[in-house]
């Protein structure tokens, strides 16, 4: 599982490192996977998955940068919910363009946890929608 990989190019960077290292993805059953916990892991989630297995979205992360909000702040974790219409389309075109890529996805984070209504969405999501445009 790669972390917090923002660019395209650093992800390349990322798996030649590996392959230096011996990890060299579909070697002996190797998988790379990567987290999807940055705005443009999601944008960009068809070049991504020419590079990886499948994906973790990371729903903290995810919602800190795409809402802008650091949950641990007192001045402003007021506003970090997992629920914004924004962020539950987020998690949908993160799953559709997995799905459209052929790649595994799951989720790891608070989200899922805490508001199960979220947890229902996102099999929602996996069970019953094409990968066509999703609506929150």
């Amino acid at each position: 599982m790669v972390p917090f990989c923002r660019r395209v190019e650093e992800a390349k960077r990322v798996i030649e490192a590996m392959a230096g290292n011996g990890l060299v993805r579909g070697e002996n059953g190797l998988e790379i996977y990567v987290m999807c916990e940055i705005p443009n892991n999601v944008i960009e989630i068809d070049e991504f998955s020419e590079l990886f297995d499948g994906f973790s979205i990371g729903s903290n992360d995810l919602t800190q940068l795409t809402l802008g909000v650091d949950r641990d702040s007192e001045i402003v974790a007021f506003d970090f919910d997992e629920r914004d219409p924004g962020m539950l389309k987020m998690f949908a075109l993160a799953i559709s363009g997995a799905k459209r890529n052929h790649c595994h996805i799951g989720i790891c984070g608070e989200a899922p946890a805490n508001y199960p209504e979220i947890a229902k969405y996102l099999v929602s999501r996996v069970l019953t929608r094409s990968a066509s445009t999703p609506r929150a």
